[in-house]
């Protein structure tokens, strides 16, 4: 059975080193991405040292076992796949740098899994969303209305809609300047009602600034941070939710990303496009909303095709 090991960073090798440092330096992966496989790197060097190897003199054979031992332990496909990934990346590493003269990853297939089809609101649920908050008075109404209205107008990242600085829209309201994972830059279209609702806001912006200091976030708040978290908004979608009648799990700010990208997609947006916007690197990220167009090319045949239709005779 695969175990975490406490002491597995200790069976590393400067070629670990040399491959997570690469990652930073020429593919700007963010600090929490390396720390992920610097994590999956020492569990399998954990497992190899337990064999009697290392890892990056493991053979094929080696990699094969230690993914069926996380099989047997009831891993996730998604995890084996993860980690498979990252073992298949450091040995390319190892083998470009001639560092070894083989990759053993090259006859390992990946597990199988199932691509998860995520939770999707329809349009009449956001709208009644954006009701709610738009009912909530004062100073809270404004700025939680702001945020609803951008993150579905625009399909940020929740990290990347809360550390939004001031300056974001300052040069054109119609479009959003935004830091993505790894420091990858994009600009967003902001459509009319996410500007009218963030011009509204701005109006009363100076009421969260705290007092002591200047703040030049665009949702300040007194916190460690000095912006508004990721907990705090995750919550206030949950008491929105229900007040219109859901359950308060089937709203989370991840939630509203995906309902921007199925909504997009439905209306006839092209999913190169909605990559674009969502600022996913890889293509097939984005692949996990085409179950919105399969949704969509169903009901076409089922209302326009005529072998579809009911005959006269009621078959």
């Amino acid at each position: 059975m695969v175990k975490r090991s406490t002491d597995a960073g200790a069976a590393l090798s400067p070629s670990v080193d040399a491959f997570l440092d690469m990652l930073a330096a020429e593919r700007g992966a963010a600090t929490n991405t390396i720390a992920a496989y610097r994590r999956d790197l020492e569990d399998f060097a954990a497992f190899a040292g337990r064999h009697g190897a290392a890892v990056d003199t493991a053979s094929g054979e080696l990699i094969r076992r230690y993914l069926a031992a996380m099989r047997g332990g009831g891993w996730a496909a998604t995890t084996q796949a993860r980690r498979l990934s990252c073992l298949r990346q450091f040995h390319r590493f190892l083998f470009a740098e001639g560092r070894r003269a083989d990759d053993p990853t090259n006859v390992i297939e990946a597990p199988r899994r199932g691509r998860p089809i995520p939770k999707v609101l329809s349009e009449t649920q956001v709208e009644q969303l954006l009701e709610a908050a738009r009912r909530t008075e004062g100073p809270e109404g404004l700025r939680l209305s702001a945020l609803l209205e951008l993150i579905y107008a625009t399909g940020l990242r929740v990290s990347e809609l809360l550390s939004l600085p001031l300056s974001a829209l300052a040069r054109d309201q119609r479009l959003l300047l935004v830091r993505g994972k790894g420091g990858r830059e994009r600009m967003v279209p902001v459509g009319d009602a996410a500007r009218r609702a963030v011009q509204a806001y701005l109006g009363v912006r100076p009421a969260f600034v705290p007092s002591d200091k200047d703040s030049t976030w665009l949702f300040p708040s007194r916190g460690r941070d000095g912006h508004l978290t990721r907990q705090w908004f995750g919550l206030k979608l949950k008491e929105l939710a229900i007040a219109i009648g859901l359950p308060a799990r089937a709203v989370s700010p991840h939630v509203l990303r995906h309902a921007f990208a199925s909504h997009l997609l439905a209306h006839g947006a092209d999913l190169r496009t909605v990559q674009q916007l969502l600022g996913h690197a890889d293509i097939s990220t984005t692949q996990i909303y085409t179950h919105v167009l399969h949704e969509r090319l169903r009901q076409v045949i089922e209302t326009h095709h005529p072998l579809a239709k009911p005959r006269p005779d009621g078959t």
